[in-house]
């Protein structure tokens, strides 16, 4: 083959090469034009479709917007007119309210007036007695040969006789006329005050038993001579009763609080079982940060309970000594709590300002917590407690007056002692001991026959009635109402009691005769 031949077939080779190359780079360039075109037409679309979406959410944001509008305006219209409403039964409360004190107005000023109408009444009587009285001994004088002196007296026993009966027949009728309304209206604000009320009482005591699990365990109680019983007495400020009472320890102590931090920190070392002075000091300590955590969370619970808003940490540490401490066998802490309730629904009834009248049935008995570290009455404690950390002088005074150690300077400090009376009387509420109760009971009885013309006297129903039989001859039916009431009068003035008293008068007359 010659160089000639060989030099035209790379020159073929490379011009086809070359032709090869140029169809692809053309072939590479129509597909990257038509890519772009591609790409440019998906641009294009994707535009359209973003402006389409654009539009779209546009629409449903203005439909939403509309939608939320109406909804808000319907709300608000709504709400409008549910504030109209109670504006609207608010004042017709009002209007009632209103109407109610016009009709006490008009019923108080009917009851002067019969009052007054009854005085004058009286006088009137009292002047056809004069009248007669002189008629009386005028004819005394003429018939019976009597002088003028024996004749007045003889008329004058008459005359206070007549007198006794009249006035007993007065006492009657004006109790009944005067009481009726006043009693219904009193029963229903003290029912619906105390409607809810229903807490649980405790008994009254002043030692706790701790139960062991046999009798080996009270010789480790005791210890090596006495040294751990002695150190556990130090520590607590309570005193082991070790008796022959099986499986039994007695703790004694007028603390309530360190009685109930004694019974913790022993039951935990009969738990354990390891008992000696070191553990002793260790488990009071830890029993004691263990009662002051219940105390304050018992006194948090109590505040939320009452609903009385805040109360400073201080007077929340008094009120958890609370819950140890009882008072005739009630638990103060709950007592507090059902007398702030009390008075509350009292003050709503009477229009008051019921979360002030709560808070000061509530603090009422604080000075309990401390009357036994603190010289003076619980009362006058509480208040001074109370003011230092103030509280306002309603308050104060309610708390100071509510044993009547001073005078009520508000209507609040009168709701709070008739809401610690109705807490502290009602069925239950309060244990008694057996040597008081019979007390009362003899004390009842002996006030009755001290009257004349009582024939026997029974207390009955726990002394909540006096049965009063009388002699028929000496006391005839006129009189029994006067005394009746000159009983009731004597008891009051005489005796402390829980409650009510009833005393109901008894005459029975009868006559006997046999046929033979």
């Amino acid at each position: 083959m010659s160089w000639g031949l060989i030099l035209a077939i790379i020159i073929g080779g490379l011009v086809g090469f070359g032709i090869s190359v140029f169809l692809q780079k053309m072939f590479v360039k129509l597909k990257i034009q038509s890519a772009q075109d591609r790409a440019e037409k998906i641009i294009e679309d994707a535009k359209k479709e973003a402006e389409n979406i654009v539009k779209e959410a546009k629409l449903k944001a203005e439909a939403e917007l509309q939608r939320l509008k109406t909804e808000l305006e319907n709300r608000m219209r709504k709400e409008l007119d549910e504030a109209k409403a109670e504006l609207r039964k608010k004042e017709e409360q009002l209007i009632q309210r209103e109407a109610r004190l016009d009709a006490k107005e008009e019923k108080l000023e009917e009851r002067e007036e019969r009052v007054k109408a009854i005085e004058e009444e009286i006088e009137k009587q009292k002047q056809e007695i004069e009248v007669i009285k002189s008629e009386y001994m005028k004819k005394l004088s003429e018939t019976a040969g009597l002088s003028q002196e024996e004749a007045r007296e003889t008329l004058l026993r008459e005359l206070d006789r007549e007198l006794e009966i009249e006035y007993a027949k007065k006492i009657k009728a004006w109790e009944d006329r005067l009481t009726q309304e006043e009693t219904e209206m009193a029963q229903k604000v003290i029912t619906t005050a105390i409607q809810r009320i229903a807490l649980d009482t405790a008994s009254n005591i002043t030692t706790t038993v701790v139960h062991l699990p046999n009798e080996e365990m009270k010789g480790r109680v005791i210890g090596r001579e006495g040294r751990n019983i002695r150190t556990f007495e130090a520590i607590t400020g309570v005193n082991v009763v070790i008796d022959d009472t099986p499986e039994v320890v007695v703790l004694s102590c007028w603390d309530p609080v360190r009685r109930e931090i004694a019974r913790v920190a022993l039951q935990r070392l009969v738990d354990d079982g390891r008992i000696h002075p070191g553990r002793i000091e260790e488990e009071v300590e830890k029993a004691q940060k263990q009662i002051e955590a219940e105390m304050m969370k018992a006194a948090k619970d109590a505040v939320r309970e009452v609903g009385i808003g805040l109360v400073p940490t201080n007077i929340l540490k008094l009120l958890g000594r609370l819950k140890y401490r009882r008072s005739y066998g009630q638990n103060v802490l709950q007592h507090s709590i059902e007398v702030a309730i009390i008075a509350g629904n009292i003050a709503a009834e009477l229009g008051l300002d019921e979360k002030l009248a709560r808070r000061a049935g509530f603090f009422h008995d604080i000075g309990k917590a401390i009357d036994h570290e603190v010289e003076g009455s619980h009362a006058a404690i509480g208040a001074d407690i109370l003011k230092k950390n103030g509280e306002s002088e309603i308050i104060v005074n309610a708390v100071a007056a509510h044993h009547d150690e001073v005078e009520p300077a508000s209507l609040i400090a009168e709701i709070v002692k008739v809401a610690d009376a109705i807490s502290a009387s009602r069925e239950g509420a309060r244990s008694e001991s057996i040597e008081g109760y019979v007390k009362r009971i003899k004390q009842l009885e002996e006030i009755a026959n001290s009257f004349e013309g009582v024939k026997q006297a029974f207390a009955m129903q726990a002394g909540r009635e006096l049965r009063v039989i009388v002699e028929p001859e000496k006391i005839d039916d006129e009189m029994l109402a006067k005394l009746s009431y000159d009983i009731a009068k004597k008891i009051e003035e005489t005796m402390d009691y829980p409650g009510q008293v009833k005393v109901v008068t008894i005459r029975e007359l009868r006559s006997i005769e046999w046929a033979k």
